[in-house]
């Protein structure tokens, strides 16, 4: 009897879920045997071989023989073993960041290897949107040329900012570390740079969360619902639930920079008044440590760094400065948690290098309906490139979830 059009598009369904998750597999966990690829996956061995079949002719996939590891205390190699790992060789994914000192991009092949880097600092010109943005776009052509030096074609394009986002399209809508406003990034790279490729807009801390997320998952701690919170260019973060990012019905989930926790302190650049950016943020805390001129000279990031380098040794300026700020933080870290009652609280940027600090003050004054509930804070595991590795997991897994659609990405376009 013929199938039914309803049941090819349910069989359509199946195959592309199932190819999804060979390829999924073999990104998770590297190169991979048919037999622990069924393992791995829980399909039928002769699935696997089927699905594997049309993952090597599409180019997704590729075979190599290695020796299969010996037996313990044993000289010998063992037999040779048919290992399948992702490939996809013409293909690219580009992950173009902006934050408070430069312009970084980086182009990765789908298994995770960098290809390509490039940076160039703006000068961070406070309040001149149009002048960072031609330094974003000069950094993203030079990229975009590689690639198609390379033979790469770009798969996927995200645009990250250390600044909330919002709106249909996203837009930026406040940096507080540049001084802006509303700012349609994509727009402004997209009259810059005219076959500017399809590009998603993301916040850093939501793409280094879910980052954060994927290295305790292979910890093995079984985590699954967490705060990220992080300052560096800014102060922001991102709320995980059941391993899924909470967006919010606005796209504001995790500015916790935002959160007004002095409603008679400063008016903040978002409108609001005593906004936690204002009472701790980076620029505040620098400036009260004594490095103003550090951030003109030399940089955010430097400065960051000499601030805990003094922090760390007991320097007095930048410790008063730092226990000016601690409070702050704490405060609005138990809003957060009393909120969504996270397993952990996990501290990016210069944050995750003075975490014992800022978990002693969480765990002070904390709520006593929370008593039997401890909430861990934890330094991140993944440093100043977790947001750029988050972006470029999240773009993967993305396109693995259709990994034959690959062949299909037309040619990237050289911009110089």
């Amino acid at each position: 009897m013929a199938s039914s059009p309803s049941g090819s598009l349910v069989s359509a369904d199946v195959r592309r879920h199932n190819l999804a998750l060979v390829a999924h597999r073999l990104a998770q966990q590297g190169p991979l045997s048919r037999s622990q690829l069924a393992d791995a996956t829980g399909l039928a061995r002769g699935s696997v071989t089927a699905l594997v079949a049309a993952l090597l002719e599409a180019g997704v996939v590729r075979e190599s023989e290695e020796p299969e590891a010996a037996p313990r205390g044993s000289a010998s190699r063992g037999r040779p073993l048919t290992l399948l790992r992702l490939a996809a060789d013409d293909v690219a994914l580009l992950v173009l960041q902006l934050d408070a000192d430069q312009a970084t991009a980086v182009l990765t092949a789908v298994d995770g290897r960098a290809l390509f880097r490039a940076s160039e600092h703006h000068g961070r010109p406070m309040g001149d949107p149009g002048r960072v943005l031609d330094v974003l776009a000069r950094v993203l052509a030079r990229t975009l040329d590689a690639a198609a030096g390379l033979g790469r074609r770009v798969a996927d394009l995200t645009v990250v900012v250390f600044a909330p986002i919002g709106g249909t399209p996203p837009v930026v809508v406040a940096d507080t570390d540049l001084e802006w406003g509303e700012v349609d990034v994509l727009g402004e790279l997209g009259r810059r740079i005219p076959e500017l490729p399809p590009a998603t807009l993301a916040s850093d801390g939501t793409v280094a969360a879910l980052a954060e997320l994927a290295e305790l998952e292979a910890a093995g701690t079984g985590v699954r619902d967490l705060v990220y919170a992080k300052s560096n260019s800014g102060i922001g973060g991102a709320v995980v639930a059941e391993g899924a990012l909470v967006a919010g019905a606005h796209g504001f989930a995790g500015a916790f920079g935002h959160i007004s926790v002095d409603p008679h302190g400063a008016r903040c650049l978002c409108g609001q008044c005593g906004c936690l950016v204002t009472v701790a943020g980076p620029d505040v805390v620098l400036a009260e440590a004594g490095l103003t001129a550090v951030v003109a000279e030399r940089g955010l990031t430097e400065a960051l760094r000499e601030l805990v380098a003094r922090i760390q040794d007991g320097e007095a300026r930048a410790g008063a400065a730092w226990e000016a700020a601690l409070p702050w933080i704490a405060h609005a870290l138990r809003i957060v948690t009393m909120t969504v009652d996270p397993e952990v609280v996990v501290l990016g940027g210069y944050w995750s290098e003075l975490a014992e600090s800022i978990a002693d003050a969480f765990a002070q004054d904390g709520p006593a309906i929370a008593a039997t509930a401890t909430i861990a804070v934890v330094p991140g595991l993944l440093g100043e490139d977790a947001a750029l590795l988050g972006a470029a997991r999240v773009a993967r897994d993305a396109l693995l979830d259709d990994p034959l659609a690959l062949t299909t990405i037309p040619a990237s376009s050289s911009m110089i």
